[in-house]
């Protein structure tokens, strides 16, 4: 199975730590011991996740507050054995940094069939919507590995 995954979104402050974060706990409760990390395609990098990201993350009970938003490149693309990304745009800008990531590379929605939209300066609803499907994403993927 994959014990290094690699969560990939923009900008590594909201969507991608939430599925970061909410897969490790999911994969810690079913009993495996996961590496899991976060970036982004276009990272803010080194900025804390999104003050909404940390309240509704809060809310479950998961720290956010340790988060950092990183760039994803060649190093993080090779150290994962599987990396999820949040809309189809993303497995294309990974390829562009390292080709030799595509085949290990899918959708958050994968079984689904679903992308996620970005809820980066957008309304309540939108971000409840994006972790919503994050949530599903996440409950799907954690079932398989």
């Amino acid at each position: 199975m994959y014990d290094r995954i690699l969560v990939v979104c923009t900008g590594n402050i909201c969507r991608s730590p939430v599925a970061e974060y909410l897969l490790r706990d999911a994969l810690l409760r079913s009993g495996r011991k996961p590496e899991v990390a976060s970036a982004g395609v276009g990272a803010l990098v080194g900025d804390p996740a999104h003050e909404t990201a940390t309240a509704m993350m809060a809310a479950r009970g998961i720290d956010l507050a340790p988060h950092r938003a990183q760039q994803a490149d060649v190093a993080l693309c090779r150290w994962a054995e599987l990396v999820l990304v949040m809309e189809s745009h993303h497995r294309e800008a990974l390829t562009d940094i390292d080709p030799a990531v595509r085949g290990k590379t899918f959708l958050l929605g994968h079984w689904g069939k679903f992308e996620i939209p970005d809820p980066y300066k957008r309304s309540q609803t939108v971000w409840d919507e994006a972790v919503g499907l994050i949530d599903r994403g996440v409950t799907e993927w954690s079932r398989r590995l």
